[in-house]
């Protein structure tokens, strides 16, 4: 698979920075120039996938968890001495 580069320089990068990173998320290999010299590369972020709120399949609350603490864990717990 042929990956596509694209190079520009500063000033044209200025001007079309919402489209270049649009191709960098595309995969397009992004490069921008100072006077013709490569100087960095426009790299997308690796993204997290979204977390939905309320899914977590993995997690298992046992009955445990519902038992009132003892006296000392519930010191330790409000701060007391």
């Amino acid at each position: 698979m042929v990956r596509k580069k694209i190079t520009v320089n500063v000033h044209e990068a200025k001007t079309t920075l919402s489209r270049l990173i649009d191709a960098a998320e595309k995969g397009v290999q992004v490069t921008i120039a100072r006077n013709g010299d490569p100087v960095v590369e426009l790299v997308p972020l690796k993204t997290q996938p979204q977390r939905i709120s309320g899914t977590y399949p993995e997690l298992h609350v046992g009955p445990e968890f519902f038992a009132p603490l003892s006296d000392q864990d519930l010191e330790d717990w409000e701060g007391k001495p």
